[in-house]
């Protein structure tokens, strides 16, 4: 997957299993990104006011992030 193709809930869910996050069934698009940042070490940054400005230009996550409404 490409730093700027959008990841589909489908792939996101699965990443989350693969790192065995509980609480899937409960946790929106954002929730579950956020999940994975941290257990990847990484602030759990995704969606939030200042995305616009972030300097992370080769996050996965960017061009979800910085979607309108980003989840």
């Amino acid at each position: 997957m490409g730093k700027e193709e959008a990841m589909k809930i489908t792939e996101i869910r699965e990443r989350c299993r693969g790192m065995r996050i509980a609480g899937l069934a409960r946790m929106h698009k954002g929730d579950m990104i956020r999940a994975i940042q941290r257990a990847e070490g990484n602030a759990d940054c995704f969606g939030a006011p200042w995305r616009f400005d972030c300097m992370q230009i080769d996050c996965c996550w960017r061009e979800d992030c910085r979607a309108k409404t980003p989840g």
